[in-house]
């Protein structure tokens, strides 16, 4: 009897939560915002006897607080993140109750040595009360910081899963045409069929390699769709003309790739393919201020085809949404005789921003 490799009573591997990042700006907002309310709503209290001397001097307390302990959170986040399961939340809720307490007893302190006499409490009672209150909040503060955390990993893989999907969508869809084409030259001209199989051969390198679900270049594409209408060049022949305006594009842009050859694709079947005598696919990018945008322009079809303009469409849409977030946007629709799937992109330093 073959005996099992698993192992039943290993333990299991400690489950790890990231921490939020303490040095971001949103992050550092949240303490702020948290110690005002605290003492908005503190000196609100039916029996508050300070006035707007003490509201003021409070404020200030809790928003020095809020800093020191975002400092010192963002300094100590590396080494908190290394302990093992929950463990670096309840280090950053000690962190933040100590320095807490230790700062309130030295405000205590300054207090009588300067003789401002703006604290009644005793500094026991003092750093009691204050280290109660950021205990109760720094623990609901750490608790919406762990689901929204546990919320963006779910969103991130479930994301990266549709991206997956869109790709494996796209593969057979391009796949298929690209060796009817094949098998169309074979039979005209072995030679062209020869080296259509070598731009295959790249084109498959690219769109099913491993790191395919990573994002390549704004060169890279453009290199993936010059193979695609150098193939399908050869089987339309006169009937497709390409004119390309790119030249002020930044070749290292990052982009999705098999993102702009779907759309490409499309113009070719859906706006020349119908035609008789064959029409001009125009691709068009220029720098704007916000960013690029990029179009693939096509003849109108007389007669629409079968399976209609805009196929993969929605899959370049949602992944654009996915890569870039609401400051790219994806429109396409007749203008005038002619059909443009236009994309606007955010700009080099913000399309670097890994989602």
């Amino acid at each position: 009897m073959r005996e099992s490799t698993h192992e039943p009573h290993a333990p299991r591997r400690a489950e790890r939560h990231p921490l939020p990042d303490f040095c971001s700006l949103p992050v550092i907002f949240a303490l702020l915002v948290v110690g005002a309310l605290t003492v908005t709503v503190m000196w609100l209290a039916p029996n508050n006897s300070h006035g707007w001397r003490g509201f003021s001097v409070s404020m200030l307390f809790a928003c020095w607080l809020a800093l020191v302990i975002g400092v010192a959170l963002c300094k100590l986040r590396p080494v908190l993140q290394r302990l093992p399961g929950n463990l670096p939340y309840a280090g950053v809720w000690l962190v933040m109750v100590l320095i807490v307490a230790g700062s309130s007893a030295l405000v205590h302190w300054m207090d009588q040595a300067m003789q401002m006499e703006m604290l009644r409490d005793s500094t026991g009672d003092f750093a009691r009360n204050n280290t109660l209150i950021a205990a109760l909040l720094g623990a609901a503060m750490l608790r919406y910081f762990y689901l929204l955390g546990q919320w963006q990993t779910r969103l991130a893989a479930v994301s990266q899963a549709q991206v997956a999907a869109l790709q494996a969508r796209i593969r057979p869809h391009f796949l298929f045409n690209s060796m009817n084409t094949v098998a169309a030259l074979v039979r005209v001209d072995p030679a062209a069929a020869e080296r259509t199989v070598e731009d295959l051969s790249e084109l498959f390198r690219a769109a099913l390699g491993e790191h395919s679900t990573r994002d390549g270049t704004l060169g890279e594409e453009l290199g993936l769709v010059d193979r695609y209408l150098d193939i399908e060049q050869l089987r339309l022949g006169e009937r497709l003309r390409v004119q390309r305006q790119l030249d002020d594009l930044p070749a290292d842009y990052p982009l999705p790739r098999l993102l702009l050859q779907p759309l490409v694709e499309n113009a070719v079947r859906h706006g020349i393919q119908p035609l008789r005598e064959g029409g001009e696919v125009i691709l068009r990018g220029h720098c704007v201020r916000e960013g690029i945008v990029i179009e693939i322009d096509n003849p109108l079809a007389t007669q629409p085809t079968p399976a209609g303009h805009g196929h993969g469409l929605d899959n370049v849409r949602q992944r654009v949404a996915y890569r870039y977030g609401a400051r790219a946007r994806v429109s396409a629709g007749p203008e005038g005789e002619r059909f443009v799937v236009r994309l606007q992109l955010p700009g080099l330093a913000d399309a670097r921003t890994d989602r």
